[in-house]
């Protein structure tokens, strides 16, 4: 499972997930308009065939923070993913119900009899933006990064049992693994790099170098200038392996403010977004009366909100208090209100998009009178009575972070501060730059925060929850429970999908009894489009499939 923070400005519901909320904006104007639940692909063909289609266009974007860098084995946030899928071709992408589509490959993977070895052919017509042929020698480069000694990036648990790449021929590569690995779908879809020019560059100066800035890609786009803090600009790849795309440029812009982004969607400068759900009511008005935008609603997602509990801190090393502090939230009334219904309660940490999901797990329903008895049995109470609870001299007390420009999420903050102050808990809620937050998240530089997580790919939590991805992985709270580890191993050996549920939904369980996050929501999302925009996938959300969009007169 590939899991991706959600920073992300104004998307929806919290966009706690969605690591920067996307905008577009484009050249051509458009009639029509209207907001609709309906699919955008349920259009009469009839009416579609009668739009004439344009070559060319631009498309704005607006990110709150800038992304981290184009080598995807070092960057993590969604905003870095989306930029990367840009300018690079995978050996495979997800599609909505992730499952992977073949991308440079041809098909899908072959395995030997003992499931150790996965063969994968790949496409002979692609090449890199610099005119060189993407070969099996490419992908033998960049699969070797991962499972390099020197390389210390996010991702590598997610190749530790790869005990080798090879060249089989110019264009059919060969994986060996040290058991049957079925999580080895969260394996292609990593950006392949041109070895040409990466081969001199040691794996640990990488993440550092020139390319990951100013990359080259087989990718549908190409990265024409990025001004930190501005902007980046993308042009389309005319000799894209897959066809020319007709929108000629991207353009994404850094707002490190929501409103700032949905203000800039009613001027024009943007015209493609995640609407959030505080603004929603406003933009449905907006593309009643304007004609310019219309609204795509209700897209799932593969998203959960959360509070995280950094669990090095004394505070929130109790697993009863931590079950307190659930019931002392009231969750469902922040998805009422704050949210607008625009999400679906969770227990624990899959994602109800998802085959191995179950709702079958312990529960913290909200229940202040129930959440100060959970607190006094584990020793808090209030002494000295100045209305905070205290143990051993230490008062309960703590500051909350959350992405700044994030006005939903802030909103969010400000009601856990006010519902833990009635249980005795002293919130100190704190906005934090967009990557100055994803830096602290990443480097376990904060005691509690409200973040949010966009999974797909295998449904093995390993990345987050097994206690190796604490040192080499996403498992930023310092996680710890032998039988989930256990159980996470034992489901990557297994092949049959009906045992892993049963072992996946053990470890549902386990997490949601442990409580290390607070589970939030899983929000759907809705998304403002041009009126003249067609061709985007309306099960899927920000700039997802591009290279299949177009602008129409």
């Amino acid at each position: 499972m590939l899991f991706k923070p959600f920073g992300k400005g104004v998307s929806i519901a919290l966009a706690t997930v969605m690591s920067t909320t996307l905008f577009l904006s484009a050249c051509s104007g458009g009639g029509g308009t209207a907001s609709t639940d309906k699919p955008a692909g349920d259009k009469p063909a009839a009416e579609a065939s009668k739009k004439e289609k344009i070559d060319g266009g631009e498309i704005i974007t607006a990110y709150l923070a800038d992304p981290q860098n184009f080598i995807r084995f070092w960057a993590t946030t969604t905003t870095s993913s989306e930029v990367i899928e840009l300018v690079f071709s995978a050996l495979y992408r997800f599609n909505e119900k992730q499952d992977i589509v073949a991308d440079l490959a041809v098909g899908q993977p072959t395995f030997s009899a003992d499931k150790k070895e996965m063969t994968i052919k790949i496409r002979n017509d692609a090449k890199f933006t610099d005119g060189k042929p993407v070969t099996a020698a490419d992908v033998v480069f960049t699969y070797n990064i991962p499972i390099h000694p020197d390389y210390k990036g996010p991702r590598k648990g997610t190749f530790d049992k790869v005990t080798k790449v090879e060249k089989v021929d110019d264009y059919t590569v060969k994986f060996t693994f040290k058991e049957p690995h079925a999580g080895y779908i969260d394996m292609l879809i990593y950006n392949i790099l041109p070895e040409h020019l990466l081969k001199d560059i040691p794996v640990k100066d990488m993440e550092k170098s020139d390319f990951a800035k100013k990359p080259v890609g087989s990718g549908a786009y190409k990265l024409e200038e990025w001004k930190q803090g501005q902007y980046l600009r993308f042009v389309r790849n005319e000799n894209y392996y897959k066809g020319k795309p007709a929108i000629e440029k991207v353009t994404a812009k850094i707002i490190p403010d929501g409103n700032a982004q949905m203000a800039q969607l009613q001027t024009g400068e943007i015209n493609v977004v995640g609407v959030p759900v505080d603004n929603l009511a406003a933009m449905d008005q907006y593309a009643k009366t304007s004609g310019k935008i219309k609204l795509q609603k209700g897209i799932g997602t593969g998203q959960y909100q959360f509070v995280a509990w950094n669990l090095t801190n004394p505070l929130f090393q109790d697993k009863k208090v931590r079950q307190a502090l659930t019931t002392a939230i009231d969750r469902q009334g922040i998805v009422d209100s704050i949210v607008e219904g625009q999400g679906k309660l969770v227990n624990s940490q899959t994602a109800p998009s998802y085959w191995t999901f179950t709702d079958n797990v312990p529960k913290f329903p909200y229940d202040p009178e129930k959440a100060k008895k959970m607190l006094a049995e584990a020793g808090w109470k209030d002494s000295d009575g100045d209305g905070i609870l205290d143990k051993n001299g230490q008062k309960f007390e703590f500051e909350m972070q959350t992405i700044q420009g994030n006005k939903v999420r802030e909103k969010a903050v400000t009601v856990i501060q006010q519902q833990l102050k009635k249980v005795g808990i002293s919130v100190q809620p704190r906005s934090v730059e967009g990557s100055a937050f994803t830096k602290n998240w990443s480097s376990k530089n904060f005691v509690a925060l409200f973040h949010g997580w966009s999974i797909s790919g295998d449904p093995n939590p390993k990345g987050i929850w097994h206690s190796s991805s604490i040192e080499a992985g996403s498992n930023y709270i310092t996680y710890k429970n032998p039988e989930v580890d256990k159980l996470i191993e034992e489901d990557l050996l297994t092949f049959d999908q009906a045992k892993r549920k049963e072992l996946l939904n053990k470890v549902d369980a386990l997490v949601a009894e442990d409580q290390p996050y607070t589970f939030m929501y899983s929000p759907t999302v809705t998304m403002a489009y041009p009126s003249n925009l067609e061709g985007f996938n309306p099960n899927r959300d920000n700039l997802k499939e591009i290279e299949k969009w177009y602008f129409t007169k």
